[in-house]
């Protein structure tokens, strides 16, 4: 039995898989540089308006940031692999409008509806990873036709018409717009009401009012079930051996075949990934409007996933990435918008920040990537 080696790797013109341990110290650079700008982003707009540190607005944020993070770290598998997924906002309709209309008008039980759709957004990671993987399809077109093709779906099934759950379902609603506890923040009602003040002044009848000196701010259940998913995805990407065989797959695939690794199974297992979450998040929004409307639930939120993913490390080169990083991308992509309605910016230049955030964030990359590169080549002479 042959064995392949490093030196064997070389002659053969790829370079070896590089450890995990060589990724950390640009990836936590990227980090550094989202939290940073999360910050004064969030500082910016809390001086511009008090209302931004207002307890329902941080509970919209917090619960905003959870759901779309959910979509964000299953692009960030795709990503981290080289590889992209354009079909997640379709996903996410198809998602939120089969699950009431199977509730609702088929009077299919939640513990049947749940894990049949989930089910066949498996079935849909697993034919995207197959048809990139054995007909060596491009991803940008498998992924693309999926965006048509499952919104076309959603809209046939649905007569497209919009679904919803009517006055039902409490239980499985909750998983959405519940709140199992609340945290106290000391002082916040001060700045945001108060403006750095112990009182609220009235502004038509100039009368003082004293304000609590504890703020309880509502967790939301999405967060919680986010932040599990997040600790279930750092711990597979940085604690098993998978996770190792994704970040070599996206640095070098030839490199990780010859080592070894089932390139095609770590590819189809990205793609899968990514469509199950996509469905779970796209259940989570139906549940949080109680309806959807198959035309345009989900419009571009394969953007925002894409976006988040790219902001918080994930390198479009594919072998480098931080869960962490996809929470503050998130949270910064949620942030910006929030800040766009909160100082009365016109909500029609949305997009446009998010194309320049991303291209930003590709910037950055690059810049990070040769400067890496640089100092490489320093300390090798």
């Amino acid at each position: 039995m042959s064995v392949t080696t490093t030196h064997d790797l070389r002659a053969r013109g790829a370079a070896p898989p590089a450890p995990a341990a060589l990724l950390v110290p640009t990836t936590r650079r990227k980090v550094l540089g989202v939290f940073w700008l999360l910050l004064a982003v969030s500082l910016g707009t809390a001086l511009l308006n008090g209302r931004f540190l207002l307890a329902e607005n941080l509970e919209n944020l917090i619960r905003r940031t959870a759901l779309f993070g959910i979509l964000s770290i299953g692009a960030g598998f795709v990503i981290i692999t080289g590889g992209i997924d354009l079909s997640i906002g379709s996903v996410v309709a198809l998602a939120g409008c089969m699950l009431p209309w199977l509730l609702s008008v088929q009077h299919w039980p939640a513990s049947l509806a749940v894990p049949v759709l989930l089910g066949i957004s498996l079935c849909i990671g697993l034919a995207h990873g197959l048809l990139i993987t054995k007909l060596r399809l491009q991803p940008f077109v498998v992924t693309l036709c999926g965006l048509l093709l499952y919104r076309g779906t959603a809209r046939g099934i649905s007569g497209d018409q919009t679904q919803g759950f009517g006055v039902g379902f409490e239980s499985l609603r909750y998983l959405s717009v519940g709140s199992p506890l609340s945290v106290p923040v000391p002082f916040l009602s001060w700045i945001s009401e108060g403006r750095f003040s112990p009182y609220a002044v009235h502004p038509f009848t100039g009368v003082k009012t004293r304000l609590a000196p504890i703020t309880w701010i509502d967790i939301p259940m999405p967060f919680l079930l986010f932040l599990a998913i997040a600790v279930a995805a750092s711990i597979f990407l940085n604690r098993t051996v998978y996770g190792r065989y994704l970040m070599a797959l996206g640095r070098n695939e030839q490199a990780a075949r010859y080592s070894g690794v089932d390139t095609d199974r770590m590819t189809i297992l990205a793609y899968v990934l990514c469509s199950v979450l996509a469905c779970f998040g796209g259940m989570l929004f139906a549940l949080e409007v109680n309806s959807a409307q198959p035309v345009d639930f989900g419009n571009f939120y394969e953007l925002y996933a894409i976006a988040a993913a790219v902001l918080g490390g994930f390198s479009l080169r594919g072998g480098e990435g931080a869960v962490v990083g996809v929470i503050l991308g998130t949270a910064l992509m949620q942030v910006l918008r929030n800040a766009i309605n909160m100082l009365g910016v016109p909500t029609q230049i949305e997009f446009a920040v998010i194309g320049a955030v991303i291209l930003i964030g590709v910037i950055a990359d690059e810049v990070v990537r040769r400067y890496a590169a640089a100092r490489r080549k320093v300390v090798g002479a």
